[in-house]
């Protein structure tokens, strides 16, 4: 038997789900994303199907199954583990010409769930001929493929011009390891027709490109750091005005020290669209990285994020070390190598304890990442000696042992 494969248009429509389990918890989310008007009807719902309830996403019946339930819908999800419920259900389901999935049984329903990925705007179902297994493998090879932007499906929408104008992408690449870019990211990265990036980019990525594609190192711009932006937002802006999609393809978070307002700026002023597409911050998972959890119950309950590229004594420096050196949770400093010395220095003279943990970890994430612990007040010793070299993230905080082996 070979299913008629079909795509339900179910904005506002009715759909019932028997069973508030695993199942139901797994199908519930697909069903909202599509805009139907979910029921419930379980004695019991997991946690997850709770929180749905709660904020009012769905409709629970605290109850077993009753016949009427089944009026007024356009489709009925079957997540019970009992057979004979299950087909109880979909035998009245069939007498009102409603469509039925069953999780028990996909023979015996009258309709199938299909292995999926969503890419963006583009969705790939799969249906295994009654071998899910199989479809979930084929969805897997075309999801990876999509994702790592060797197939290009179609233009994204946040790469298409408007009204003759180009786009800009603002794309965090994450700390180093080129997984650990989103999905998005990824798929905005494969339809670039410029990208424009800088040392902490994540650089295995740009092997990935189309050959076509103008690849603007911002890295190498002389003159100093105001000149260097003044040339980056120029390339972003002209590119853009040759109708052409430009990612900006940044280190971590593009709003994490990354200069990312400016940019937005600089494009909204000359009327260029941006999308701006979230990273993971190297503040965050560098230390997890080097087995170092940011916060830990009864340790540290709150983490600053912290520039260190200034001198605690420089006039221009923002940072207010005094206070962060009288907070009890964790500092996670970016850009401080050149001035821990100073920084360690100052924290320990406004209140932090010469013997608090330290981790300072080198290029994290990736296969160059070196670790180096040590105390406060033995930490700059510590990594001049290690010889640590810039990008480098310092952890300050009892989190920094929390972890070790005692």
């Amino acid at each position: 038997m070979n299913p008629y494969p079909l795509g339900l248009v179910l904005n506002g429509l009715r759909v019932l789900v028997v069973g508030g389990g695993a199942v139901a918890t797994r199908r519930v989310p697909a069903l909202l994303d599509a805009a139907a008007d979910v029921v419930l009807v379980s004695p019991h719902i997991t946690p997850a199907l709770r929180a749905h309830v709660d904020a009012g996403r769905i409709t629970w019946h605290a109850r077993r199954f009753e016949p009427a339930d089944i009026e007024d819908a356009w489709l009925v999800h079957v997540a019970v583990s009992d057979p004979t419920a299950a087909a109880a259900i979909s035998e009245l389901a069939a007498a009102r010409r409603v469509f039925c999935v069953r999780a028990d049984d996909r023979h015996a329903a009258t309709a199938w769930t299909p292995a999926v990925t969503r890419q963006g705007p583009v969705t790939v179902a799969v249906l295994g001929g009654g071998d899910p297994a199989r479809a979930v493998a084929v969805r897997d090879a075309i999801g990876d493929r999509l994702a790592a932007g060797a197939i290009v499906a179609a233009t994204p929408p946040e790469a298409a011009p408007v009204d003759g104008v180009g786009r800009v992408a603002l794309v965090g690449s994450g700390p180093g390891d080129p997984e650990l870019l989103t999905v998005r990211g990824r798929r905005l990265l494969a339809a670039a027709d410029v990208v424009v990036i800088d040392r902490l980019a994540a650089g295995l990525l740009l092997d990935e490109l189309r050959p076509e594609v103008e690849l603007f190192d911002a890295s190498k711009i002389p003159y100093g750091p105001s000149a260097a932006q003044e040339e980056i937002n120029r390339v972003l802006v002209d590119r853009a005005r040759q109708g052409k999609f430009v990612v900006r393809l940044k280190g971590g978070d593009p709003y994490v020290f990354g200069r990312g307002g400016e940019e937005l700026l600089a494009c909204a002023a000359a009327g260029v669209p941006v999308t701006v597409v979230p990273g993971i911050s190297s503040s965050i998972a560098v230390p997890a990285a080097a087995g170092v959890p940011i916060t830990h119950r009864g340790l540290a309950h709150e983490f600053t994020v912290v520039s260190g590229h200034l001198s605690p004594s420089h006039p221009e420096s923002l940072v207010d070390w005094a206070a962060l050196a009288r907070l009890r949770g964790t500092l996670s400093i970016l850009m401080g190598l050149k001035n821990l010395p100073a920084i360690a220095a100052v924290l320990q003279e406004h209140g932090r304890a010469p013997d608090t943990p330290v981790a300072v970890i080198q290029e994290g994430t990736t296969r160059d990442q070196r670790v180096v612990r040590a105390q406060l007040s033995t930490v700059a010793d510590a990594v001049k000696e290690a010889a640590l070299r810039p990008p480098a993230v310092i952890v300050v905080g009892p989190v920094v042992d929390a972890l070790q082996a005692p």
